[in-house]
């Protein structure tokens, strides 16, 4: 590029400060026209902030943004459509009850006299989808759409807005391995075309296939740049942790004993009354590891809320050594052994407003040592709490302080320090590292390794493919409801799994229809 090129965006010496937390530190950043720029960093490293500090939606307290060279200020998320930012949200910004090209143009309608020109914004919806290769069908309902086709309106909104600097937030969290290779092709078709992309992402092996530079963030500030040339997983986890991260799962074959969990014809509904599991039946053993893989949003999250009492199975049964605990609420299924740690932490894993100590006694506060009788046993709890922060590397000021204060990947911690530390022989984890840095996914995965090989029997359910991979020793693939495969880990590729998870046949029958669907709107407007 030549020197006289202004950058599509540059941000200069932003600090922002939140009460006790500096959560940028003089960071300067540039955008050059048409590259993949990658931004990482661990939890609470200051992506986010400094994300939502260009898109308008915080005010940085010092420093400068630049667009193509002219200083700007950015007061709200308007500011920056009309300077040409577009974000798609890690959590979509859609509404499902609305077609395609509802959702599209809400907030931006043309019109013709006082009725909506529903014709016009169709038209640009699919220019805009063959001009960047973006397969969206105008007319469908978004709740009837995959996720990956989701993610696709997402980013035909912001271009339909005029974007040219698009932010995409952690934009493959949400989908197949298949599907994250497309939406890299559709990336690199964008940058190819002049767009400019920040890429928030923490899959190190994401940023080194699609990304043009790299910068890494590291408690607010700006650690270094560089590029996939010049770097590899390892040193980018050094660079964002501070310190040698191990990034391959260490673990010898496991040594199946007795069944511990066994799950029989289990249906479960939805918070709507749908069906969400549909006939559902797995056993787990004493010392392996069964993982399900899938997108989200297809059963799992019912799935273990029947198994861990959080809500009832219409039919079917569940059994834990033996013991028929279908149905049964929550302190029972703990009591007869299972360590839950759920996929979203603040609702179903800790009370925000009780202190560490509390929420690390949640489910054991009643027996023995921490109580006797009705009193309670205040020295042996708070004995108990600095044992397991220490244990488990939980940062936190002090036992006392309450579990909001803490970072998401120290939240997590906690939990898995409370589940993991005492005589289980069940542990059901549900996205056990989903939103958290790489310091504490090598933690965590290898605790359950641990785990696994003192006997226990783990269920694991995550949306992230390579965690399955890593930790499982046998994987079954859930699909609307059902397991629709089951193998041994050590003969399952990615993209075997990434076809299972994506549905394959619903995913053709879809292009087929969109092939009709754009023959037929090409012949309606020739």
């Amino acid at each position: 590029m030549s020197a006289h090129v202004p950058p599509a965006l540059e941000v200069r010496g932003i600090t922002k400060r939140f009460p006790g937390v500096l959560a940028n530190d003089h960071v300067s950043f540039t955008l050059r026209q048409g590259e993949i720029h990658a931004l990482l960093g661990e939890n609470g490293a200051g992506k986010t902030t400094l994300m939502n500090i260009i898109y308008g939606l915080y005010r940085p307290d010092e420093g400068d943004i630049y667009v193509r060279g002219r200083r700007v200020e950015i007061h709200s998320p308007n500011d920056a459509i009309r300077l040409g930012i577009g974000m798609v949200h890690q959590h979509f910004m859609l509404v499902p009850t609305l077609t395609v090209t509802e959702n599209i143009v809400l907030g931006h309608e043309v019109t013709r006299g006082p009725l909506l020109d529903r014709r016009h914004a169709r038209e640009r919806i699919q220019e805009l989808s063959r001009q960047y290769g973006l397969l969206v069908d105008p007319d469908a309902y978004v709740q009837d759409i995959s996720v990956g086709h989701q993610q696709r309106v997402e980013i035909v909104k912001a271009l339909y807005r005029q974007a040219d600097i698009l932010i995409l937030d952690e934009p493959t969290s949400v989908l197949t391995p298949q599907e994250a290779e497309d939406l890299f092709a559709v990336m690199r078709s964008l940058t190819a075309q002049g767009k400019s992309i920040i890429f928030i992402t923490h899959k190190l092996k994401e940023v080194l296939a699609v990304a043009d530079r790299i910068s890494v963030l590291r408690a607010g500030r700006l650690v270094g740049t560089t590029t996939p040339a010049e770097t590899d997983e390892a040193t980018l986890a050094a660079m964002m942790v501070g310190r040698e991260v191990v990034l391959r799962v260490e673990k010898a074959p496991a040594q199946p004993g007795e069944e511990v969990l066994r799950v029989e014809g289990l249906r479960v509904l939805d918070d709507r009354g749908l069906p969400a599991v549909n006939g559902v039946s797995l056993t787990v053993r004493a010392g392996e590891v069964l993982g399900i893989a899938g997108v989200q949003g297809n059963g799992q999250t019912e799935l273990v809320e029947a198994l861990t009492g959080l809500r009832r199975p219409e039919s079917g049964r569940i059994l834990i050594n033996g013991r028929d605990v279908t149905g049964r609420p929550p302190r029972l299924i703990t009591e007869a052994g299972t360590a839950h740690v759920p996929e979203d932490r603040q609702r179903d894993g800790m009370v925000a407003a009780y202190t560490v100590a509390d929420n690390l006694v949640l489910n054991t506060y009643y027996k023995p040592p921490f109580a006797r009788g009705l009193v309670r046993d205040e020295a042996q709890v708070a004995q108990f709490g600095r044992r397991l922060v220490r244990e488990f590397d939980i940062r936190t000021p002090s036992i006392y302080a309450q579990a909001r204060t803490l970072s998401g990947g120290n939240q997590q911690k906690m939990i898995v320090a409370r589940e993991f530390s005492r005589p289980i022989s069940l542990l059901i984890a549900s996205q056990p590292t989903r939103g958290i840095d790489v310091g504490a996914i090598e933690f965590i995965h290898q605790h359950i390794v641990r785990l696994r090989d003192q006997g226990v029997a783990v269920l694991l359910v995550s949306a992230e493919l390579d965690e399955v991979m890593a930790l499982s020793d046998r994987i079954a693939v859930m699909y609307r409801g059902e397991l629709i495969a089951e193998m041994p880990a050590e003969e399952a590729t990615r993209e075997q799994l990434g076809l299972l998870m994506a549905g394959v046949q619903r995913e053709e029958e879809l292009v087929h229809k969109m092939g009709v669907t754009s023959a037929h709107a090409e012949g309606e407007n020739g």
